[in-house]
């Protein structure tokens, strides 16, 4: 992913330690540690709350195996023009 500057205000002293606890070289990786720390945490917090909930019905369950029609519209489309015979 492509990393942009950024301006941000933070509490010097926070940071500082936050930096020397994960021996950071740098404020800007101690962010990036922390920011991928809280995206982990909060995807596994939703995660748990989805598979503590009640179980699926039996009706549910059987949803998944209903046939899918796949149509994307592209009859129109030579794929092997473009792409050739990739493998």
């Amino acid at each position: 992913m492509a990393r942009q500057k950024a301006t941000v205000t933070l509490d010097r002293r926070k940071a500082q330690k936050a930096k020397a606890l994960i021996h950071a070289r740098s404020i800007s990786e101690t962010i990036d540690v922390a920011l991928d720390r809280l995206i982990r945490t909060a995807q596994l917090r939703r995660d748990v709350a989805a598979y503590s909930g009640a179980p699926l019905s039996k009706e549910e369950l059987l949803v998944g195996d209903l046939p899918v029609e796949l149509d994307l519209d592209d009859d129109d489309i030579d794929y092997q023009a473009i792409y050739g015979n990739r493998r």
